[in-house]
């Protein structure tokens, strides 16, 4: 997906906000536990309740990869659901987190991007830049596939070492500048926690036009005002995140349906948004 595509999606849906496919076979319904395969089949019921208020859904691998063959399976089938039911109606982001030599990288971005390989084909993959350069341009050299780099996280261990100074610039803040120079706006951007939601007019200083993903409204005490002041482009340039909010709105029947809901009040707050602006 181009950036002009994600763009027109996002004023499309009047929204732009990401919902996490976090899915924990322990929180889904128990309803859905006897199924051949229960993972998948929470997350195209939330699909299917969401796909309209939602511009994007980002699978967090973890919750895959602990099961196994099993869990890599419910993971492809949730993501060739959605390229093959919705095409073009939705921006896929593997919540990965790669980052290794570059060899290595290379056969991250075909586990991410090569359909033909890994029978995965998603918009974007989150990358954690620590190794440099030649670990994160391997996933550049897919057209219109896009790398998230972590840039200024959310956890409470962001303070361990992204705020460190050398010289006049926090750690974060290198991180900005130098990984700006491999990529663009159209191929590259960033992971930024809403916790954080004052620090995106110094990240904004840095990469004023690139997009931002923007995890830790909701659930985790972020605020989506406080992200859009500070954040908001004139081409939108955010995807605010959500999981738990609304994928574990309900452990019931009526699941889908209350997913729906808790979207709904976050598409509405964010048409709000982008209609002042």
């Amino acid at each position: 997906m181009t950036r002009q595509d994600l763009i027109n999606l996002i004023r499309r849906k009047k929204s732009f906000l990401c919902i996490g496919l976090d899915t924990d076979i322990n929180k889904i319904p128990a309803h859905l536990k006897g199924l051949d395969d229960p993972i998948f089949e929470f997350n195209k019921a939330i699909v299917d309740a969401t796909i309209d208020l939602a511009a994007a859904y980002k699978p967090n691998f973890a919750f895959y990869e602990c099961y196994g063959v099993k869990g890599w399976e419910s993971l492809t089938r949730t993501i060739n659901y959605i390229n093959t039911t919705y095409p073009g109606q939705a921006f896929t982001i593997a919540d990965a987190k790669r980052g290794d030599i570059g060899n290595t990288s290379q056969q991250y971005a075909r586990a991410m991007f090569d359909k033909a390989s890994s029978g995965l084909d998603f918009d974007a993959v989150t990358v954690a830049p620590y190794m440099g350069e030649d670990s994160v341009k391997p996933f550049l050299s897919y057209p219109s596939k896009w790398i998230i780099v972590l840039a200024l996280t959310s956890n409470k261990g962001a303070e361990d070492f992204q705020f460190f100074t050398g010289g006049d610039t926090r750690l974060f803040e290198q991180v900005l500048n130098k990984s700006k120079q491999w990529g663009s706006r159209d191929n590259m951007m960033y992971v930024v926690g809403a916790t954080k939601a004052e620090m995106l007019s110094d990240i904004r200083k840095i990469v004023p036009d690139h997009f931002l993903l923007v995890p830790g409204v909701g659930a985790q005490g972020g605020s989506l005002q406080e992200v859009a002041k500070y954040g908001l482009t004139k081409d939108c340039g955010l995807l605010v995140n959500s999981s738990r909010n609304i994928i574990y709105a309900s452990n019931g029947t009526d699941f889908a349906e209350k997913a729906r809901e808790e979207a709904s009040k976050m598409q509405a707050e964010m048409d709000a948004i982008l209609s002042e602006q």
